[in-house]
């Protein structure tokens, strides 16, 4: 960089418009400037967006009701803290102003740290915890087992968040015949509270009625997952009628919905584990039941042979020969029957499974259409159409049969 000319104070010369300076030299000055008048600093602040990368350095936003600066703690000091840093302490820290000259931006290099109580969100998290858990709605009666085999599952959530992918994800991989009903929602900033309750009591009027209703999104600073620590999305949530599973963050992120729903899930991956059966783990409970059900069988008739083996060298037997054979009819009269126990139960588990097959196609969408049912919504609209009361004389709606479309206008219309 080119050196400048300094006077006693250190400030350049020459810097007007014939001489200007550039943007490295203006960086470079203000660094000086400020890393000489603030050498160290106390400060009192709130910790935001705290990063813990491999290198050791923790890096985080101090915050106040207006501002807020970057700062950086480096490996070694950060080694040496006699507490846990996290997400909404309150702090009181000493440090330096450092200056960035390549992008002209400054951090504030701590060295010393001391906690001093807890931040805003922790405190409201805290307060609205004591009171919702006197009233109950976190007891453990109030929960409900979830549907061991769920045929419509609930997914209240951003259309466009990583939640989705990954509970859709796991869901494929599990149990594949099952109807999602993705009730949208806005999970992080202003307005996310209003619009998940409102998705929580649209889903409880939804027709069929879901079996399974899910909560989530995906993880997130104390910020983000905020809207899941209202007080409005936990009364709707331990109001639902539908078994709830909340799926909010990461492992290490516990939201007050997560308390208030029947069954908390880690993560929306976890959510597909919890509210699916597995498939290939059902297959593999029925192999092992055949196992076993074919080894008791072996089993008995090799203890049955044992015995008559026994039986047939006893000298006392007066009539030897005919007990024999009549041990010997006895045998496979017993191995006919167990092995007609065997098919009939083998038989009786597969028509199960076919039935519970043919249960689940026949939920199916496409299947419903097929047998003649149809869909109708307004034209530009995927909003299902329930009621004549949603559509006037004159609209053009849709409806979609099994095989095609159908645009149409409504002439007359009847309410129910």
């Amino acid at each position: 960089m080119p050196q400048l000319d300094e006077d006693a104070a250190g400030v350049p010369r020459g810097h007007c418009a014939e001489s200007p300076l550039s943007v490295s030299q203006l960086n470079w000055l203000v660094k000086q400037t400020l890393e000489q008048a603030i050498p160290q600093v106390w400060l009192e602040a709130e910790i935001s967006d705290l990063s813990r990368p491999s290198s050791g350095h923790l890096y985080f936003t101090l915050k106040d009701e207006q501002s807020q600066v970057r700062g950086v703690m480096w490996r070694n000091t950060a080694a040496r803290l006699p507490f846990k840093l996290k997400d909404g302490m309150s702090v009181i820290c000493q440090g330096a102003v450092e200056v960035y000259a390549p992008r002209g931006s400054y951090q504030l290099i701590v060295n010393r740290m001391q906690p001093q109580g807890i931040g805003a969100l922790q405190l409201a998290f805290q307060q609205l915890h004591q009171k919702l858990a006197k009233e109950g709605l976190f007891a453990a009666e109030r929960k409900r087992p979830l549907p061991r085999f769920p045929r419509r599952v609930g997914f209240v959530t951003s259309p466009s968040g990583a939640a989705l992918h990954d509970f859709l994800e796991a869901a494929r991989s599990r149990w594949p015949d099952f109807e999602l009903v993705l009730i949208p929602a806005r999970v992080q900033g202003e307005g996310a509270a209003a619009e998940i309750v409102q998705g929580i009591k649209l889903a409880q009027r939804i027709q069929p009625a879901l079996d399974l209703l899910i909560v989530g999104r995906g993880g997130g600073s104390i910020e983000d997952l905020w809207c899941f620590n209202e007080e409005p999305v936990i009364r709707a949530l331990a109001a639902c009628r539908i078994p709830t599973i909340s799926a909010v963050g990461h492992e290490i992120d516990v939201t007050l919905s997560d308390l208030a729903a029947d069954v908390r899930a880690l993560t929306p991956t976890h959510a597909a584990q919890l509210a699916l059966p597995s498939e290939s783990e059902l297959r593999g409970t029925l192999q092992q039941l055949q196992r076993r059900a074919s080894g008791a069988v072996q089993g008995r008739l090799k203890n049955i042979r044992q015995r008559l083996e026994t039986f047939a060298t006893r000298s006392v037997l007066a009539r030897p020969h005919q007990i024999h054979q009549q041990r010997r009819q006895i045998i496979d009269e017993f191995d006919l029957r167990a092995r007609a126990a065997v098919w009939n139960a083998l038989k009786a588990k597969r028509q199960r499974l076919e039935s519970l097959t043919r249960a689940c196609q026949a939920l199916s969408p496409l299947e419903v259409l097929a047998r003649g049912y149809s869909l109708t919504h307004l034209s530009g609209s995927q909003q299902p159409l329930i009621s004549a009361n949603q559509v006037a004389e004159g609209d053009e709606v849709v409806t979609i049969l099994a095989e095609g479309e159908l645009l149409c206008q409504v002439v007359r219309k009847k309410s129910g």
